[in-house]
């Protein structure tokens, strides 16, 4: 009677819904228990299967692996849908009341299946007044997790109109058995962790995250509302697609959650008059957050990992702990980008008007761009099109067309032709950068490059490049282990190798292009001013294969050719070998062999594997702490390459650093060592052939040495890290020869040289 009253006077077509509800209801007691059990038994295959009571118990719901740093801070995700659980004591009490009030106000008092509201429903439906779903929150998750309206369809389901029949009673059962098997609480989490809310974020925490960057536990309710709301549209209803309708669809929820008496008059009227904040949104994808290489990087092997142990990583909700350091990682980033940005401009100063690509005559290589438009993905799909060689290739080559491109003060909408974009890209430069505790091997730092969303390629692991001068102390270290100590002095003249070749003979020279001062030097002092004749004449004496076998030991793995010139840094290796490498003098010569997992556990916190360091005893501490001390000849030695780091840095501190360029400046590196920490730089162009026509421009003590010295900064300026200046420790027992070379003439001196190329006469640029 009462819901008589309300819709007033009856007519003719309410008196024919109410007589077909009597009807149906008489009906229903009757034939509805027994529908009911034969959809449930889904009797000859009528009704499609349903969910198995152990499916119910724990259902499956596709959820992102999650990539965690050594201190607890999510680094990224792996996803098919970009999921993340969150647990019902993660919500806020502010969100679970707009969820409560907008979709579901009955929810704590019925078993699944609200009644009341479903016979609202059919009424609307009935007399064309529609008054809103009958669907509760707990009917909603089950066709979330179970995909009632698409899986398991039986016979029946061609039936017009009896298809949608079947879907709501296997809700309706589904829901009456997760009542059952879960609580209240459980139910509302799940349901929050199952939806989508759009811009790529499925499940409430990744919500949260991407809308107001926050997590879902201080959600209030303005923001909640806005949430909320994009249940019922997730683009329609979006800030960011269509803010106007948000704010409609905001207030219409606030005014929800006023009616069932969670804010006054006064906290509606005011929350009603905020704008919606969206300066905290941020779409989560590989390209943006923090180690973005890295996480690109080791996708595969973990996804391989995965595999071979029975998970997916993409569904599995793993979670990967690294020993990334969140905190180093952004200084490491941030140290990247201020200098990368300043050298960029000097690079485009210095190249105005010309093109960087020369032979090593210094002349511009002919059909440069042409040739490497021809590596790209975007010309094998012209030729899959048209054919090789079809004049049409040419003219779309060239046509220009909208695009959006990398630049230092942000990404720029502009208009190129696939081959001035080409253009464009080849003449940035770029970089990579490692940072390693050599005590543990753990991998603090990992920036790739510039920026992963327009240059993929890792320049940490997956570049190598001549490393020039950097590859040195493996010659030393090999003259130390052979019974040369630091202060064994070499005069400054030249050496002479026989080689296969014409001419039959090489004599490197130095970097001012002459073949010695006739000086006497100590080799630490030749180490520290990186002379090539004294790096040669060790070389001569202890012969190249034993420079390999020792370098091999520390930590390199590419390979080496056992010839004079590998003196000089002629074989290609990686940031991440050099670093391993240079570990092993920090580390009492025990090579650790770089890692960055940690653990690996299950979505329910389970360890499933832990990872530890493979480690090995690769020369004698004697050995490490000798060439710890030649290192720091760089800071400590007059005309040391590593005079010109910050005095922050050097005051109380021990250091061993060194630089390295390659031939014309192709690239530039700086290695630095502390008693924690061993850090290495490299950086140059896209290809050898594109670099500084000014030598003493890229070179790597103003290419590379600069973020090395911002980021040690950083890092020292941040006591939540740990990390202190102080002096390398000595073997035990003490040093079997006397470190001094002072009485050679050793002086603590801010004055600095020139550091030489690695020449190779038959290196190619």
């Amino acid at each position: 009677m009462e819901l008589i009253e309300k819709l007033g006077k009856p007519n003719s077509k309410i008196k024919i819904a109410f007589k077909v509800i009597w009807i149906l209801a008489i009906t229903g007691l009757i034939v509805l228990p027994l529908f009911i059990f034969t959809v449930s038994i889904d009797l000859g295959g009528l009704y499609g299967g349903m969910p198995s009571l152990k499916s119910l118990e724990n259902p499956e719901n596709d959820l992102s692996s999650e990539l965690i740093s050594s201190d607890g801070t999510s680094l990224g995700r792996y996803y098919r849908y970009n999921r993340s659980q969150a647990l019902y004591e993660e919500l806020s009490p502010q969100l679970v009341n707009t969820l409560l009030a907008s979709e579901d106000h009955r929810f704590q008092t019925h078993s699944g299946i609200d009644l009341q509201g479903l016979l609202r429903a059919v009424t609307g439906v009935l007399t064309f007044q529609y008054a809103g779903g009958g669907s509760t929150i707990t009917m909603q998750l089950a066709e979330n997790l179970f995909n009632t309206m698409s899986e398991n369809e039986g016979l029946l389901y061609n039936v017009p109109g009896l298809k949608q029949v079947i879907i709501k009673t296997k809700e309706w059962i589904i829901a009456a058995r997760l009542e059952k098997n879960f609580t209240k609480k459980e139910i509302l989490a799940m349901y929050l962790n199952t939806v989508s809310f759009g811009s790529n974020a499925f499940g409430i925490k990744t919500a949260s995250e991407t809308f107001f960057a926050k997590p879902t536990d201080s959600l209030n309710y303005q923001e909640s509302a806005v949430i909320i709301g994009l249940l019922q549209g997730t683009t329609a209803f979006s800030p960011i697609y269509n803010y106007d309708r948000s704010i409609i669809k905001r207030n219409q929820v606030l005014n929800k959650i006023y009616r069932h008496g969670h804010i006054n008059q006064t906290e509606l009227d005011s929350l009603k008059q905020l704008p919606i904040d969206v300066s905290g949104y941020g779409v989560s994808n590989h390209n943006t957050g923090l180690a973005t290489y890295f996480r690109s990087m080791i996708k595969t092997e973990l996804t391989l990992w995965a595999q071979e142990h029975g998970y997916d990583l993409y569904e599995d909700g793993l979670k990967i702990y690294t020993t990334i350091d969140s905190r180093m990682q952004k200084y490491a980033e941030e140290a990247v980008e201020k200098h990368m940005a300043d050298l960029q401009k000097v690079f485009n100063e210095h190249w105005k008007g010309q093109n960087p690509w020369r032979d090593l005559q210094g002349r511009e290589i002919p059909g440069f761009l042409e040739n490497r438009f021809k590596n790209t993905e975007h010309y094998r799909a012209l030729v899959k099109k048209y054919g090789a060689g079809n004049d049409s290739i040419k003219i779309v080559m060239n046509l220009p067309r909208k695009m959006t491109v990398f630049s230092w003060e942000g990404e720029i909408d502009t208009v190129l032709s696939p081959l001035d974009s080409v253009k464009y890209y080849k003449h940035f430069l770029h970089t990579g950068m490692m940072s390693m505790d050599p005590h543990s091997g753990h991998i603090k730092a990992w920036v790739g490059g510039i920026n992963h969303k327009f240059f993929k390629y890792d320049h940490v692991r997956q570049g190598k490049r001549q490393p020039g001068s950097t590859f040195k102390p493996f010659v030393y270290g090999a003259a130390v282990e052979n019974g040369y100590p630091p202060c064994y002095e070499v005069p400054d003249a030249m050496v002479t190798f026989q080689v296969v070749g014409d001419p039959p003979t090489w004599s490197p020279p130095n970097h001012d292009g002459t073949y010695g001062s006739g000086e006497l030097m100590t080799i630490r002092q030749g180490l520290a001013r990186s002379v090539n004749t004294v790096t040669a004449f060790l070389m001569q004496q202890i012969q190249p294969q034993n420079v390999v076998d020792f370098a091999h030991r520390v930590g390199i793995e590419s390979e080496l050719e056992a010839v004079p010139s590998l003196c000089l840094g002629v074989n290609d290796v990686s940031i991440f070998e050099l670093v391993g490498a240079y570990s092993t003098f920090a580390n009492m010569g025990i090579s650790t062999k770089p890692y960055y997992i940690s653990r690996i556990e299950d979505k329910n916190g389970n360890v499933i594997e832990n990872f530890v360091p493979k480690t090995k005893q690769a020369i004698s501490p004697q050995t490490a702490y000798k060439m710890l001390y030649m290192l720091r000849g760089g800071v400590e030695e007059r005309g040391g390459s590593s005079q010109g780091l910050s005095m922050e840095l050097k005051i109380d501190n021990e250091i061993g650093g060194k630089t390295g360029t390659t031939n014309n400046a192709s690239d530039g590196w700086y290695m630095g060592v502390t008693k924690d920490l061993v850090s290495g730089v490299w950086v140059g162009g896209d290809e050898r052939s594109i670099h500084f026509r000014n030598w003493s421009l890229g070179q790597g003590s103003k290419t590379a040495r600069p973020i090395w010295d911002q980021y040690m900064r950083s890092v020292y300026s941040d006591p939540t890290l740990g990390y202190e200046k102080g002096k390398f420790q000595q073997p035990p027992g003490g040093i079997d020869v006397a470190l001094d070379c002072s009485r050679y003439g050793t002086v603590d001196s801010d004055s600095t040289v020139v550091e030489e190329p690695a020449w190779d006469p038959n290196s190619i640029n």
